[in-house]
């Protein structure tokens, strides 16, 4: 495979809900193990590039679409539940993080853990109709701490000191 496959392919795992980063960085440090010319800054920049891209869409047009899908039949009972559930959830995120409420979205997407990431928190962002500009900073801010976490991880050094 050429290089430009393997920065096309982290790109790409970088943009997919659920794996985004967390799965890219991996793939891109297996590979680089196994001997491909990969650059590992390069790598991280395209992936932090390919997880960012949704984000402005995601905030635009969640929203807009889980209002209009409410009162569809088949859908409306899911998409009122997100909605409700999503509301409801960062009323309490903001009645505990209080001002803190960007930093504790940062760390929400930063922490690789399972439901966490971009595309939760800037849905999450979405619907409690949070600043736009401070929202993407935050997630972006998240997203480079979640690459942190996942190279130091995927390169073993959690192993040698724990």
């Amino acid at each position: 495979m050429s290089k430009l496959t393997h920065y096309l392919i982290i790109f790409l795992i970088s943009m997919v809900p659920l794996i985004e980063l967390r799965g890219a960085i991996p793939y891109a440090i297996g590979f680089i193990s196994a001997g491909a010319d990969l650059k590992l800054p390069l790598c991280y920049i395209i992936a932090i590039a390919g997880n960012m891209l949704p984000v402005p869409f995601i905030f635009w047009f969640a929203r807009k679409v889980l209002v209009w899908g409410k009162d569809k039949k088949i859908i409306g009972g899911f998409f009122t539940f997100c909605l409700e559930k999503g509301e409801k959830g960062g009323e309490k995120l903001q009645a505990k993080a209080g001002r803190g409420l960007y930093i504790a979205l940062l760390l929400f997407v930063g922490i690789p853990l399972p439901g966490t990431g971009a595309w939760t928190g800037t849905l999450a962002a979405s619907i409690l109709d949070m600043d736009f500009k401070k929202s993407v900073l935050a997630v972006i801010g998240g997203v480079i701490l979640a690459g942190i976490i996942m190279g130091v991880a995927s390169a073993g050094l959690f192993s040698i000191v724990f």
